[in-house]
């Protein structure tokens, strides 16, 4: 890889073409890159980017392959939470990018995806060439896993349907967006500069947050919770959304499960966080679902899928044989069929062994059961280790 240092245009580049005036509207919808593998159909944009922006806002970022280009705008989302722009040649390399489109939108990343095609007007077309790399809906190849796509017909409406892609793929739940241009569009000579749409006037309302009865009803149920369990999905990067989730999880002594296959949400050394994050639900995982009279999901994936497949598991696991699991503080590792009396003596409401779930809770929430204790995810009595002493109804 080489870097180059873009250069300044010499003077105030007048809006000539096309291609011009779409390089004016990417350098104010703050992109920083653009990922790409020059192409032909595209070549009006790619000029433009070079002798009008002077590879500035976006930079160019060359790529070897489609694939490439989609994947570096993915993680660069993935870790920024910004949008990238991607630059596609044509059909046959969207079918090159598909896999990693499909990939950007189950992980829910915003992205601006750039096509083009040939010219549109077939009387336009040069022989074969053209023809083999111009399609009439070159969206279809993409749209079951994009969450818009368009193909204008004019500069105007390329200018308007770059501004609404790029206010639609910022606004949550997030995905890739898709603007095919047709390549005489980009070489047609302006007669004059046409009007550069405001490009903060598509964007999406300012979110007010939860219903605050829900808000209230949450923090009831969270106050007479003996074991409740955070599921923490696809949330927010920003630092300080991580101290409160931290500071949340501490206030109700509530266990926290995260997943592999989402960005960090909660850090996995806390003591709250008893076992690392994976693919697919670990036993240990499934254990804590099924045993807690609580679980409050934010945003994680699959839901149901992963408290059908809790339902299905013993507790501790499927496997018969003797496991131990780490207490949730800093304990020995118990077995999960040990007996009260080889608990970490006093027990800590934050340990989710065996014995200790049972015999210690916080001072600070309700002894009386409530509606929420049986939750979807619970256990069936032949799975769960019932409390010495406990009414068999509080274990059903």
């Amino acid at each position: 890889m080489r870097a180059e240092q873009p250069e300044e245009p010499e003077g105030d580049v007048p809006v000539e073409w096309g291609s011009d005036a779409l390089a004016e509207l990417l350098s104010r919808l703050d992109l920083r890159y653009i990922a790409l593998v020059p192409g032909s159909s595209y070549r009006g944009l790619h000029d433009s980017l070079v002798n009008y922006n002077g590879n500035r806002d976006p930079r160019m970022l060359v790529c070897l392959h489609e694939e490439h280009a989609v994947a570096i705008a993915h993680g660069y989302a993935k870790v920024t939470g910004r949008p990238m722009a991607v630059a596609i040649h044509s059909n046959v390399g969207l079918m090159h990018a598909t896999m990693a489109i499909y990939n950007a939108w189950c992980d829910r990343v915003p992205m601006l995806i750039v096509g083009a095609t040939g010219p549109v007007d077939a009387a336009r077309r040069r022989p074969w060439i053209d023809w083999i790399h111009t399609s009439a809906d070159q969206g279809a190849l993409i749209r079951p896993y994009v969450k818009w796509d368009d193909q204008p017909a004019s500069v105007e409406a390329a200018l308007d349907s770059f501004a609404q892609a790029y206010s639609i793929t910022r606004a949550a739940p997030s995905a890739p967006v898709y603007v095919c241009l047709d390549v005489s569009l980009q070489e047609q000579r302006l007669p004059a500069p046409p009007a550069i749409p405001d490009v903060r006037r598509d964007r999406s309302p300012r979110s007010h947050g939860p219903d605050a009865e829900a808000v209230r009803t949450t923090l009831d149920f969270l106050g007479q919770a003996r074991r409740p369990l955070f599921l923490f999905g696809r949330l927010s990067r920003d630092e300080r959304d991580w101290d409160r989730r931290v500071a949340l999880a501490e206030r109700y002594g509530a266990l926290v499960l995260s997943d592999l296959k989402n960005g960090a949400v909660f850090p996995t050394a806390h003591p709250l966080h008893p076992n690392p994050p994976g693919i697919f639900l670990p036993a240990a995982s499934a254990g804590l679902i099924g045993g807690a009279d609580l679980i409050l999901s934010l945003d994680w994936t699959d839901l149901a899928g992963t408290l059908s497949a809790t339902a299905t598991r013993p507790l501790g696991g499927s496997s018969p044989a003797r496991r131990t699991r780490r207490c949730a503080t800093a304990g020995p590792r118990i077995p999960s069929d040990a007996t009260p009396s080889t608990c970490p003596s006093p027990p800590t409401p934050t340990c989710w062994c065996a014995p200790c779930w049972y015999r210690a809770t916080p001072s600070s929430r309700s002894s009386q059961p409530t509606t929420i204790s049986r939750s979807r995810a619970r256990m069936s009595s032949g799975g769960r280790r019932c409390r010495p002493g406990r009414s068999t109804r509080r274990c059903r």
